[in-house]
């Protein structure tokens, strides 16, 4: 399943960005700009290859939220919490999961209800995701990455500050 055929079926994105990203730093840094506009309820899926950086813009996400330790790749424990200032993020990775109806057994919902949540692999729940959320695509650009930032609905406002 690609990206953008997620897109397509939970409806097209309100605006796009691409923001080149040319090392590991500007990734910790487009994660911590997309912190700085985190409330509860909301969601980030976060698609790429493996290597891609989904877990680097994770920890710029959780760093710049007050957490000093670890961040982690939940590949095998299938979600990380973490309760920093003013909000709870869980950290989702949904590589190893069977079937989509396991999301409910990992606490997709009850997380978003209570804080923000952070998906890598979200493909395998491309139906399930709210249609109120941010899609980050990281892809290799030459030497760097680029990002490809789609917002829907709410965060279509916040990604002009994104971006800026």
């Amino acid at each position: 399943m690609t990206p953008a055929g997620s897109a397509a079926r939970s409806g097209a994105p309100g605006e796009e960005r691409l923001i080149p990203l040319k090392d590991e730093a500007a990734t910790l840094m487009l994660g911590a700009a997309v912190a700085a506009e985190l409330v509860r309820g909301d969601v980030v899926a976060l698609f790429g290859d493996l290597g891609a950086g989904k877990t680097t813009f994770a920890r710029g996400v959780l760093r710049a939220l007050g957490h000093d330790g670890a961040v982690p790749s939940p590949t095998f424990t299938l979600v990380q919490h973490y309760e920093l200032h003013g909000i709870s993020v869980a950290h989702f990775d949904l590589y190893r999961l069977g079937d989509v109806g396991e999301l409910h057994e990992l606490g997709l919902d009850d997380a978003r209800h209570d804080g923000a949540v952070l998906i890598e692999w979200p493909e395998i729940a491309a139906h399930a995701l709210p249609s109120d959320r941010l899609e980050v695509h990281l892809e290799d650009a030459g030497g760097g990455r680029i990002a490809r930032l789609a917002a829907f609905v709410s965060w279509a406002g916040r990604l002009a500050r994104l971006a800026a």
